[in-house]
C-alpha cells in the first residue's frame, strides 16, 4: 500500500541527518540518474555550507565499501539499496535509491519501502529532491534519463507542482529524441522509441523521406524538429503514422508518435539544457566516457562545464552511432533472450544504452549486452519492455539469481538491470538466466518482484 506520507517523514528525517554530517562523502552511480542526484546532493551541502567530497562509481561492490570504510558520514545516490555490506559502515549513512532493495539497515529513503514502484514512478533524483528540494530541473532530468516517462505517481505530482511554479513545460509532441538538437534527417534516422523500420540507421532514406513531403530545409540546411511551424510538425506526424502503419500492416496509430515531451523555460536560451531528454543524454555522456565531474558541474552550473560537456555529448553521439552499426549485425536470437556480443568493441559504459537502442518497441524478447569491464570481467547490460514487465519479467532479480549461482553481483530494475559476471563463468551465467526469464515469462512469476 502507498504510503506518501510516511516517505516525506522519512525524507525529513534523512535532510536532518544530513545537516549532522560533517564532511561527508557522496557516493554516487554514474549514469545521468546517478549524477542528476548527486549534484542535488551536493547543492543542498554547499547551500548549508557543508563541505563535502565525491566519489562517482559504476557499480557498488565490496571494493569500494572497502575503500569508504573509515568514512564517518556517507551519502549513497541512486545505489546503496541493493548491497547489504553497506549495514557493516560504521558511519553515519543516509541512502537515497530506487532499485528493489532488501535486508538494508542504515537509513534509506527509497519509494520501494513505502509501496512506490521505484522502477517507474520515482528516481534516485526525484527521491533526493523530495527530502532536499535543490536543482528541481535536475530532478526532471535524472527521471527521463532513467526513461521514467511519461511521468506517472509520484514523478507526475512532482512534474505537476513545477509546472505551477513555470519551472517545467508540459507538451504533447514527438516523442522521438533530438527535437531541438539533431537535424531532421539524424533525427529520424536514430530514433530508437519508436524504432522507424525503413528509416532507421539510415540517412540517405530520411532524406529522401522527408524530400517527399516538402519540409525540413532551410536552404541546404536540414531544420530541427523544433524549427518546423505547426502546420510541418502535424505534416511530419501524420506521414510517420501512415509509414508505420504500412510497416505493421495498418496496426498502427498516430497517438504512438506523440506523448508528453518536458522542457525547462528558465533554460530556454541553452539547447542542451532545454529539453529534458537533450539533457540527460549529456549527463550520460559525461559519466559514460569518464567524466563524471563535469556532468556535476553541468548540473550546478559551473563555468567552462557546458562547453565540455557540448565536446563530450559529440563525442558519445558518435559512438552510439557506430555501436548501433555493429550491433544492428551482431545481435543473436539466443532462445528466451537476444545477446548483443560487444566485447573488445563496445565501451561498457554505453552497451546498455546501445543494447536499450535496439528495434525499440518492436523487440518481443529481453536483450542483454556484454562487455568487458576495466577488470577483464564481464559487464551484462539488460533492457526489457513495458510488454514483458507486463508479463512477468524482472531483469533485476533475473540477473541478480542468475549472479549468486556463479559468483558475480547483478540487480536493477524489471525493465533495466546490470551485472558483473567472470569470464569463465559466463557460460553458466547464460544459462540460468535464461531460464529464470523463461521462467518469469512463462508463468508471470510475481514471486520475483518485490
Amino acid at each position: 500500500m502507498r504510503d506518501f506520507e510516511g516517505f516525506l517523514n522519512r525524507a525529513k528525517e534523512c535532510r536532518e541527518a544530513i545537516l549532522k554530517m560533517k564532511n561527508p562523502l557522496v557516493v554516487n552511480h554514474y549514469d545521468c540518474d546517478g549524477l542528476s542526484s548527486g549534484a542535488i546532493i551536493c547543492k543542498f551541502l554547499e547551500d548549508n555550507k557543508i563541505p563535502y567530497r565525491i566519489k562517482t562509481i559504476r557499480k557498488l561492490d565490496d571494493k569500494v565499501l572497502e575503500e569508504i570504510a573509515n568514512e564517518k558520514g556517507i551519502i549513497f545516490s541512486d545505489l546503496g539499496g541493493g548491497h547489504s555490506g553497506v549495514n557493516k559502515l560504521e558511519a553515519s549513512v543516509v541512502i537515497f535509491d530506487h532499485h528493489q532493495t532488501s535486508g538494508i539497515e542504515k537509513m534509506q529513503l527509497n519509494p520501494h519501502l513505502f509501496g512506490i514502484e521505484g522502477g517507474t514512478d520515482m528516481c534516485g533524483s526525484t527521491c533526493a529532491y523530495w527530502a532536499l528540494e535543490k536543482l528541481p530541473e535536475v530532478a526532471i532530468v535524472g527521471a527521463v534519463g532513467d526513461m521514467q516517462y511519461p511521468f506517472i505517481g509520484t514523478n507526475r505530482e512532482l512534474a505537476l507542482k513545477l509546472q505551477e511554479k513555470g519551472i517545467l513545460k508540459i507538451e504533447v509532441g514527438l516523442k522521438m529524441y533530438g527535437r531541438m538538437s539533431r537535424p531532421l534527417v539524424q533525427f529520424l534516422a536514430y530514433s530508437d522509441e519508436p524504432h522507424l523500420p525503413g528509416l532507421g540507421g539510415d540517412e540517405a532514406r530520411c532524406a529522401k523521406f522527408l524530400d517527399g513531403l516538402g519540409i525540413g530545409k532551410e536552404g541546404e540546411r536540414w531544420k530541427t524538429y523544433c524549427e518546423l511551424n505547426e502546420e510541418e510538425k502535424k505534416k511530419l506526424i501524420s506521414a510517420l503514422a501512415a509509414h508505420m502503419a504500412e510497416s505493421f500492416g495498418g496496426k498502427y496509430r498516430a497517438e504512438n508518435l506523440v506523448g508528453e515531451v518536458y522542457s525547462f523555460p528558465n533554460f530556454s536560451k541553452i539547447p542542451e539544457l532545454y529539453d529534458a531528454g537533450e539533457f540527460s543524454t549529456m549527463l550520460n555522456a559525461c559519466g559514460r566516457h569518464n567524466e563524471e565531474q563535469i556532468g556535476i558541474d553541468v548540473c550546478l552550473m559551473r563555468e567552462g562545464a557546458l562547453e565540455k560537456g557540448r565536446e563530450l555529448l559529440a563525442m558519445h553521439k558518435r559512438a552510439l552511432r557506430e555501436g548501433v552499426d555493429f550491433a544492428y549485425k551482431n545481435t543473436r536470437d539466443f532462445g528466451p533472450i537476444l545477446i548483443l556480443d560487444g566485447r573488445g568493441v563496445i565501451d561498457d559504459g554505453i552497451i546498455g544504452v546501445v543494447a536499450g537502442m535496439l528495434y525499440g518497441g518492436l523487440r518481443k524478447k529481453p536483450i542483454i549486452g556484454l562487455s568487458y569491464d576495466p577488470n577483464k570481467n564481464i559487464k551484462v547490460s539488460s533492457r526489457g519492455t513495458k510488454e514483458l514487465i507486463a508479463r512477468g519479467l524482472n531483469l533485476g532479480m533475473a540477473l541478480k539469481e542468475a549472479c549468486t549461482a556463479v559468483g558475480g553481483q547483478g540487480g536493477g530494475h524489471r525493465i533495466a538491470a546490470g551485472a558483473t559476471v567472470p569470464p569463465e563463468k559466463l557460460d553458466e551465467f547464460l544459462k540460468i538466466f535464461c531460464s529464470v526469464v523463461e521462467r518469469q515469462l512463462a508463468h508471470g512469476d510475481k514471486s520475483l518482484i518485490l
